[in-house]
């Protein structure tokens, strides 16, 4: 088991070569939003924007009927619609995901009934780095889980303790009890990394676990989650899928966070305010 503190993470956020472009840093790509909750997306892909969390190239795929909605944030982020559940999504779906070095699924998708069949389609056919978060975590709680140990990408679960327990079939209070020990027995009995999200985050791949102590009473906020799955795509976009890195976005958000609600204070600060502080906390990072 090992603390996590700025300094071992410092070096993933150096400066770049004066002659880097876009096609260095990876391309991320965030698979969510519904009607009901599109408001999760936009912050997600707000969090990969340039010079924020860091990636070269961002995609969002959506739903055709989220289109008006988010069509209109759309700024540096590529918009590529998913069209009705038939013989043609999987190929679009496919085409949309093969070049892409990280995935975010989950962020504001609600319950559609075909999201099972989707995740099993990612799960099997993606070979990226695939964050599964939100919606994501309650469609795979209702799945077999053993369908992950089939996976051909790399898997990184972040819930809170009660989509953990949904999980892991724990109660909350069996979880708090002996949270160490079931996030790495699940990460190792799934061969996932679990990234078990609190005051106090448990990162672990099965093998090893390391804990990161950051971020602020503020961050208790809607969307807080989804700003974290949007940096963790855009970190895993670009440096090696390892707990490192995972635990270089939850400080690089837990900073941002603390940056945010000196600015805001922890009644009044929001999601976005965690969004509009990366930059600060990279400089904090750096420093």
């Amino acid at each position: 088991m090992k603390i996590i503190e700025i300094d071992d993470i410092k070096y993933l956020f150096k400066k770049r070569d004066i002659n880097a472009n876009k096609g260095n840093f990876g391309k991320a790509g965030l698979y969510g939003g519904s009607i009901e909750y599109s408001g999760a997306l936009k912050l997600s892909y707000l969090s990969l924007s340039s010079l924020r969390s860091g990636c070269g190239i961002s995609r969002v795929l959506v739903k055709k009927e989220v289109l008006p909605l988010l069509g209109p944030n759309i700024l540096e982020q590529t918009l590529c619609i998913l069209p009705d559940y038939n013989d043609s999504f999987y190929d679009t779906l496919n085409n949309y995901i093969k070049d892409l070095d990280s995935l975010a699924f989950g962020m504001g998708l609600g319950s559609d009934k075909h999201l099972e069949e989707a995740l099993e389609f990612l799960i099997k056919n993606y070979t990226g780095n695939l964050i599964v978060d939100a919606d994501g975590l309650n469609t795979l709680s209702k799945m077999n889980l053993n369908i992950l140990k089939y996976k051909k990408c790399n898997i990184l679960l972040g819930p809170h303790l009660k989509e953990f327990s949904r999980l892991c079939n724990k109660s909350i209070e069996e979880i708090k009890k002996d949270s160490l020990n079931l996030v790495k027995e699940f990460a190792s009995t799934y061969r996932v990394t679990v990234l078990l999200k609190g005051h106090t985050t448990t990162i672990s791949d099965g093998k090893d676990i390391y804990l990161v102590k950051t971020g602020t009473p503020g961050m208790a906020t809607a969307g807080s989650g989804d700003v974290l799955s949007g940096i963790l795509s855009g970190l895993l976009a670009y440096l090696d899928f390892n707990l490192l890195t995972v635990a270089a976005g939850v400080l690089l958000n837990g900073v941002a966070g603390c940056l945010a609600e000196e600015e805001n204070t922890d009644i009044s600060m929001i999601a976005s305010d965690t969004i509009n502080n990366i930059g600060n906390a990279i400089k904090v990072i750096r420093e």
